[in-house]
């Protein structure tokens, strides 16, 4: 079953010094927090801060790219995780039909906002942070090494380490 997302945070990881974007569940709770670069960290923050640019960047391309093609983006689904790297596909709608097209979360979470496209995810990739979690208590105890694209993290390890995080567990991104 796919859920609805919606681009709630994103931040740097302290713990990994790396960045996230957090989607969160459209009218619910649950996260999928999925690390991503930099460059794609600030054209997510870029769009979401309404900066524009002179020239188009890489994803205002596509945007206008599959637009000049007769197409639309249909929407951008988060289709899997291996290995703690997390998979997509781009939905899209043109004159022969419905393509998919594979793509990074990142990529497609930014495609996704400048088209207006709908971003979703599998069911099972959404994490419910804990209940007893409450604001102003004291830090979540975060490892040494968050999750890496290497996927050092078994699928228990990441649930734990997911649950345990908060808020304020991340530093604000500013471009």
């Amino acid at each position: 079953m796919l859920v609805d997302l919606t681009v709630a945070r994103l931040g740097l990881d302290s713990a990994t010094n790396s960045y996230v974007v957090i989607l969160r569940e459209r009218g619910g709770r649950r996260l999928l927090p999925i690390w991503i670069g930099q460059a794609e960290a600030e054209s997510i923050a870029a769009h979401l801060g309404r900066v524009r640019r002179e020239r188009p960047m890489t994803h205002d391309l596509c945007r206008a790219v599959i637009a000049a093609l007769g197409g639309s983006l249909r929407r951008v689904v988060i289709t899997r995780v291996h290995n703690g790297t997390y998979y997509a596909e781009l939905q899209l709608v043109g004159p022969s039909g419905v393509a998919h097209v594979d793509a990074r979360p990142s990529d497609g979470i930014a495609v996704a906002l400048r088209c207006q496209a709908p971003i979703a995810a599998s069911d099972a990739l959404l994490v419910a942070p804990d209940d007893d979690e409450e604001e102003g208590g004291e830090s979540a105890d975060l490892p040494e090494q968050g999750p890496t694209p290497a996927g050092e993290l078994t699928p228990e390890e990441l649930k734990a380490y997911l649950a345990n995080l908060r808020p304020e567990d991340f530093g604000r991104f500013l471009p």
